[in-house]
C-alpha cells in the first residue's frame, strides 16, 4: 500500500490574502495554489526547477492592471511576481518564486488588423502560429521564426526578443514590434511607440512614475551613447535585455521606449498587448537540401549559400540526422532529403530562397545548383548531393524536422541527456567555422557527446552537450563548461545568449557590459521597478539592492530527481525524461496530441504537467522509503486482497472523501483527464508514453484507496458483453430505459452506453463457413492451401457493437477471392491496462498472446479491424510480457489489402471522392497509414482524401464517463464537427469504433469503416 503524501509545500499566508483580495476587487480571470498547478509552473524548456507559491490567469489587460494596483499596496509590499507565457524558455526566464502571472490560457485573441498600413494588434498570450494561421488569407505573416513557434506566446517570444531561421533578412522580434501596451508594478498603464525624442523630452518632465522612467532611459541612452556602440557587437543578434542601443534612431531624432521592453524578461513590467507589423508573404519559396560528408564541411561551405543571396541557411550535424530518422518525423520528409548511394550523409545545410521574382528566384537556385555540381564533380567541400524542394508543403515539412530537432536531442538513449545552457551562442558569421573547431574540442576534452544545429547564416550555434544532471559531479562540469563557453565566445567577439534570453545565465552579464554599462542597466531597471519584485534575478537587480542574481548553477530538476533511485528513474522513463520541450502545448486542434490540454487549457492535462507530477510523486515516495517497483511486485504475486486491507482501503476512502489531503490525489486528477489516446507516445520527440505511466500509477494508487465501480464496469467489459450479445435485445430494451440511464449516470457515472449490435455477428454470419471452421480444422489444412485463408482476430467492440463492419469484412475478403475465418473471441485487455490493473491484464496478455502463437504456427495472416485493439497487441503486449510476447503478428485491415493488391493496377479516378477521419493512435503510431488506405482506394478507381483532424473526444469508454462528458463533447467539437459538417456524411469514413461511436451519438447517424466503402466500390 503506498502512504499518505500529506507533506507538499504548503502555501504562504499573504500570497492567499492576495489572490482573496483580487477576487474581492472583481478579478476576472482564475487563481491556482494546489501544489499540481505550481508543480507545472516550476519547470520550463530549460534544466532548472523553481516553485512558485501560487499561479494566476488574467482574462484582460483590466485584470492585469488591477493584480498590478494591488500588488502595489503596502501590505503586498513583499511580494514578487514573473510574467508567463508558453513556458517554452531553454534558460529559465519564467522561472520564479511568489507568484506567476500567465498570460496564455485566456489572454490570446487577436484584437485589430490593417493591412494597408501593414500591422495588427494581439494580445500577449497570442501564439506565434495561431497569429500567422490568421494572418495568411490576408497574405501576410509575422516573420520572426524560431522551432517552438507553435506554442510560444508573443508575449514570450517578445520578452526574449526572440529570434531564428531567416534573421538574417527579417531581424529579430523587436524589429517587428511597433507599439506595446504595458501595466507597471502599481497599476499605471504604459504604451509604448516610436516618438520624436522632444516629445520623450516632455514626457520626461513630468513628475510621475511615467514621467520618472522616460527621463531616465532617455538620458541615460543620450549620455552613454558612444560607450553603448561600442560595447553592443555589431552582430544580427545583437544584446538582448534593456536594448540601450535601438531606443534612439541613428540620428537621435526618434525615441522608442519598447525597445528596453522587448528582450526585458518580464522584469520591468506585464507586457499585456502589442502592435506588430506584418510581411507580405512571399510568393515564390525554393529550398536546397545540400549533403555533405561531415558537419565541418557544412559550415565550411556555408558562406557560399549567404553569398548565393539565400534568405537563410540552417545546418544539421549527423546526431540530429540519425534522431530524426529514428523519428515519426522522418516519415514525412524521407522523399525529401534522400539517401546518397555509397556516401554517408554526415551534414546537412537547408537553404532557402524566397521572394516574389520568380524568375530571380530561379536564377538564384540554377547558379547554386551549378555551383555545386562544379563541386561534387571536383570532389571537394564535402558536397554529395543535393536536392531541389519547390513545393510549400515540401518546404514546410522540412522545416517541421528542423525545428523537432530541439526536442529529438532530448530523446537520446542513457543517464546522459543533451541539455540546453550555452547553447544559442552568437559570433560573427566568418568565424563560425573557426569557433565551432575550438567549442567542439572543449567539449571533446570532457569526453562529452553532443548534437548540433544552427543559423550559420547569423553565426547561431545550437549545441546540446549531453550531461547526467542527477549526477553532482556532471552539475559541477555543467558550470565548468559555461565559464569557459562564455571566453570562447567572447574571444570570437561573440555572445552566450544570441536567440533565447538570459535567464539564469545573466550573472554573466557583467563580464558583456563591462561595470560602467551594466550600472546604467541597473539605473533602467530602478526606474520602473525599484523594489526589484519584477521577475527578480533576472537583467539585473536595481541600484542599491543587493539581492542576488539567478545562477547557472541553481536548483535544477536534476536536484529533486537524483533523490529517486536510480532502478526507479530508470522504470519510469516515460515520466523522468521529459525536457519540457512543450511540444505537447501545440495549439492546433488538428495535432493529435494532447487533446485534454487543448480542452481544459490546463498544463497539468498534457504529457509535460503528469510527467512533472509523476516525477515529484516517485520523489515524494523516495522520501518516505517507499519502493514502487517492489509494491508492482507484491502486487503480481498476490493471489487475493485481504480483509484487512479491504478495510483500511475503505477508511483512506472515506477520509479523502471528507478532504484529507493526499498529493497522490493531485496526481490521480490529472491522469484521470487522460484520453489514453497514445499520441503522446510517437508525437512527443521525448516519447513520452503517458498511458504507460498512467496505468502503473492508477494500480499503486488504488493499493490504498478504493475503486469507483465504474472500473470495474470498463474493465471487464470483455468478460461480460459476449455473455449479453446472447439476447441483445433484452439488454438493449433494458438500456434504453430512463430510469436505468439515469442510475448509471448518477450510480455508476456512465452515460451514452451503446447498444448491442442486432442481428449479432453470430445471427449475420449463421451456416457461413467463416464461423463454423474450428480450430483444429484449420491446423489440418495442408500448408500448401493455408495462404487462401484470412483470420479475423475479433476485438469486444466491433464484433459486439459494431458487427455490420466485421461481418462486411468477412465478405470483402470472398470478393477478393479468399476464406475468411473468425478466430474464436479472446479478450484483448486495452481496458484493463486503461484502468491500471496491471495484474489482470498481465494475465490476459498472457493467454491471448499463447493463443494468437499458436494461430501464427499456421502462417496464414490475423488481422483486426479496430486500430486501439491491434495496436495493444505490439505495443502494450510487449510492455508487459517483454520477450516472452513471441513472435505472433495481427496486421490491421490497410496493412492486410496492401500486400494483397500489391499487384493490382491503379485505375483511372471516377466518381466523389472519399474522406477518411484516422483513429489518433493509429495514425500517430502509423504515420504511412491514410496514404496506405488512399492507394488502396486507388487501386478500384476511387480517391481517398485524408482529413486532418485532431482526436474525436471518445477514447475508447473515456466519453462515457460522465465526468469526462463535458471534455468530450468539447474535444469533439474542435475539429471532427466542424470537418464532418462541410462533408458529405455519406462519403466520410473512420477506422476507429471509437470515432464511429462519437459521431453516432453526436450527429444522430454514424460514418463507415472504409472496408465497408471498398466493399461497395468492388
Amino acid at each position: 500500500m503506498i502512504p499518505q503524501i500529506s507533506q507538499a509545500p504548503g502555501m504562504v499566508q499573504l500570497v492567499l490574502d492576495f489572490l482573496e483580495a483580487l477576487k474581492d476587487n472583481g478579478f476576472n480571470g482564475d487563481t491556482a495554489t494546489s501544489y499540481a498547478d505550481r508543480l507545472t509552473m516550476a519547470t520550463d524548456n530549460s534544466i532548472y526547477q523553481l516553485l512558485p507559491d501560487a499561479v494566476v490567469f488574467p482574462r484582460s489587460t483590466s485584470d492585469v492592471a488591477l493584480l498590478a494596483r494591488l500588488a502595489g499596496e503596502e501590505r503586498f509590499h513583499s511580494l514578487v511576481f514573473t510574467p508567463r507565457g508558453g513556458g517554452t524558455g531553454t534558460n529559465g526566464q519564467s522561472l520564479n518564486t511568489g507568484i506567476v502571472v500567465d498570460m496564455s490560457r485566456y489572454m490570446n485573441r487577436i484584437l485589430d488588423i490593417n493591412t494597408e498600413q501593414g500591422w495588427v494588434r494581439v494580445e500577449a498570450g497570442v501564439i506565434k502560429d495561431q497569429l500567422n494561421d490568421y494572418l495568411r488569407p490576408f497574405g501576410y505573416f509575422f516573420s520572426p521564426e524560431l522551432s517552438t513557434s507553435n506554442r510560444a506566446t508573443l508575449g514570450g517570444m517578445i520578452n526574449t526578443d526572440a529570434s531564428g531561421q531567416g534573421s538574417l533578412v527579417y531581424g529579430k522580434t523587436s524589429d517587428h514590434v511597433l507599439g506595446l501596451r504595458a501595466i507597471l508594478l502599481g497599476g499605471e498603464m504604459l504604451d509604448t511607440q516610436a516618438i520624436p525624442t522632444a516629445l520623450a523630452e516632455k514626457l520626461g518632465e513630468e513628475q510621475s512614475t511615467l514621467g520618472r522612467i522616460y527621463r531616465t532611459v532617455l538620458d541615460r541612452c543620450r549620455e552613454n551613447r558612444a560607450l553603448i556602440i561600442e560595447k553592443f557587437p555589431k552582430l544580427n543578434r545583437f544584446l538582448t535585455g534593456y536594448d540601450l542601443r535601438h531606443v534612439l534612431s541613428d540620428d537621435l531624432q526618434t525615441f522608442d521606449l519598447t525597445r528596453i521592453l522587448t528582450g526585458a524578461e518580464g522584469t520591468l513590467a506585464f507586457i499585456t498587448e502589442a502592435r506588430l507589423d506584418i510581411t507580405p508573404i512571399p510568393k515564390v519559396r525554393r529550398l536546397v537540401n545540400i549533403k555533405y560528408d561531415s558537419f565541418n564541411s557544412a559550415l565550411l561551405n556555408a558562406p557560399v549559400m549567404v553569398q548565393a543571396n539565400a534568405l537563410s541557411v540552417e545546418t544539421i550535424d549527423s546526431k540530429v540526422l540519425n534522431l530524426a530518422r529514428e523519428d515519426i518525423v522522418w516519415h514525412s520528409v524521407s522523399e525529401l532529403i534522400t539517401d546518397v548511394p555509397n556516401q554517408e550523409m554526415l551534414g546537412l545545410n537547408i537553404v532557402e530562397f524566397a521572394g516574389d521574382d520568380s524568375a530571380l528566384i530561379e536564377k538564384q537556385v540554377t547558379e547554386l545548383c551549378e555551383r555545386l555540381d562544379g563541386l561534387m564533380s571536383d570532389k571537394r567541400d564535402g558536397v554529395i548531393g543535393y536536392q531541389v524542394c519547390g513545393e510549400l508543403a515540401g518546404i514546410e515539412r522540412i522545416y517541421a524536422m528542423r525545428k523537432k530537432a530541439v526536442g529529438l536531442l532530448g530523446n537520446a538513449k542513457g543517464q546522459a541527456k543533451p541539455i540546453p545552457f550555452a547553447e544559442d551562442t552568437c559570433v560573427p558569421p566568418q568565424h563560425l567555422a573557426d569557433y565551432i573547431v575550438e567549442f567542439r574540442a572543449l567539449l571533446d576534452s570532457h569526453n562529452l557527446s553532443y548534437g548540433m544545429f544552427g543559423h550559420v547564416d547569423a553565426g547561431v550555434l545550437h549545441v546540446r552537450p549531453a550531461l547526467d544532471m542527477c549526477d553532482p559531479a556532471q552539475e559541477v562540469l555543467m558550470k565548468q563548461i559555461s565559464d569557459q563557453v562564455v571566453e570562447l565566445t567572447a574571444k570570437y567577439g561573440g555572445l552566450l545568449w544570441g536567440e533565447h534570453g538570459k535567464g539564469f545565465r545573466a550573472e554573466y552579464s557583467p563580464a558583456f557590459f563591462g561595470e560602467e554599462l551594466f550600472t546604467e542597466l541597473r539605473r533602467i531597471k530602478s526606474a520602473f521597478d525599484p523594489d526589484n519584485r519584477l521577475n527578480p534575478g533576472k537583467i539585473c537587480a536595481p541600484l542599491g539592492n543587493d539581492a542576488p542574481m539567478m545562477k547557472v548553477d541553481a536548483v535544477k530538476r536534476g536536484t529533486f530527481d537524483r533523490r529517486i533511485p536510480l532502478n526507479v528513474r530508470t522504470a519510469f522513463r516515460g515520466a523522468m525524461e521529459c525536457n519540457g520541450n512543450g511540444l505537447c502545448f501545440n495549439f492546433d486542434v488538428k495535432s493529435p496530441m494532447c487533446p485534454s490540454m487543448k480542452i481544459t487549457g490546463s498544463r497539468i492535462h498534457s504529457p509535460k504537467g503528469r510527467a512533472g507530477l509523476v516525477r515529484e510523486w516517485l520523489r515524494l515516495l523516495a522520501e518516505q522509503g517507499v519502493d514502487p517497483l517492489e509494491l508492482e511486485k507484491s502486487l503480481a504475486e498476490k493471489k487475493r486482497i485481504s480483509f484487512r486491507t479491504l478495510l483500511d482501503k475503505t477508511r483512506n476512502s472515506w477520509h479523502a472523501s471528507k478532504g484529507e489531503y493526499d498529493f497522490s490525489h493531485e496526481v490521480k486528477e490529472a491522469m484521470s483527464g487522460c484520453l489514453a489516446c497514445k499520441a503522446c507516445s510517437t508525437q512527443c520527440p521525448i516519447k513520452i508514453d503517458v498511458p504507460g505511466f498512467r496505468s502503473r500509477f492508477l494500480q499503486l494508487y488504488h493499493t490504498r484507496y478504493l475503486r469507483p465501480a465504474r472500473d470495474y464496469l470498463v474493465a471487464g467489459v470483455e468478460s461480460y458483453t459476449p455473455l449479453m450479445a446472447k439476447v441483445p435485445k433484452f439488454f438493449n430494451f433494458f438500456f434504453k430505459q430512463p430510469w436505468v440511464r439515469e442510475m448509471s449516470r448518477g450510480t455508476i457515472g456512465m452515460v451514452d452506453l451503446p447498444l448491442l449490435s442486432t442481428p449479432t455477428l453470430r445471427q449475420q454470419m449463421l451456416g457461413h463457413s467463416a464461423a463454423t471452421m474450428t480450430l483444429e480444422q484449420l491446423e489440418k489444412i495442408p500448408p500448401a492451401n493455408r495462404g487462401e485463408y484470412v483470420l479475423i482476430v475479433q476485438d469486444p467492440f466491433t464484433s459486439y457493437y459494431d458487427a455490420h463492419v466485421v461481418a462486411d469484412f468477412v465478405r470483402l475478403v470472398e470478393k477478393l477471392g479468399l476464406k475468411p475465418v473468425l478466430l474464436p473471441f479472446s479478450p484483448n485487455g486495452k481496458a484493463q491496462h486503461i484502468k491500471g490493473f496491471m495484474v489482470k491484464f498481465a494475465r490476459t496478455a498472457r493467454k491471448t498472446a499463447d493463443f494468437l502463437n499458436r494461430i501464427a504456427q499456421l502462417g496464414m495472416p490475423m488481422v483486426g479491424v479496430d486500430p486501439a485493439l491491434v495496436l495493444c497487441y505490439r505495443d502494450e503486449y510487449k510492455e508487459i510480457l517483454g520477450d516472452t510476447r513471441g513472435s505472433f503478428q495481427v496486421q490491421l485491415v490497410h496493412e492486410w489489402l496492401q500486400g494483397v493488391l500489391a499487384d493490382k493496377p491503379v485505375q483511372q479516378m471516377s466518381g466523389e471522392s472519399w474522406y477518411l477521419f484516422g483513429h489518433c493512435t493509429e495514425t500517430t503510431a502509423l504515420p504511412a497509414s491514410t496514404q496506405q488506405w488512399a492507394s488502396i482506394f486507388s487501386r478500384f478507381g476511387a480517391k481517398l482524401e485524408n482529413v486532418s483532424v485532431g482526436c474525436c473526444g471518445m477514447a475508447g469508454t473515456y466519453g462515457h464517463e460522465a465526468k469526462n462528458l463535458a471534455n468530450s463533447l468539447g474535444i469533439y467539437e474542435l475539429s471532427w464537427h466542424t470537418s464532418l459538417q462541410r462533408l458529405p456524411r455519406q462519403r466520410c469514413l473512420a477506422t476507429g469504433y471509437s470515432c464511429r461511436s462519437q459521431v453516432k451519438r453526436i450527429e444522430g447517424n454514424g460514418v463507415r469503416h472504409p472496408l465497408q466503402a471498398l466493399l461497395e466500390l468492388i
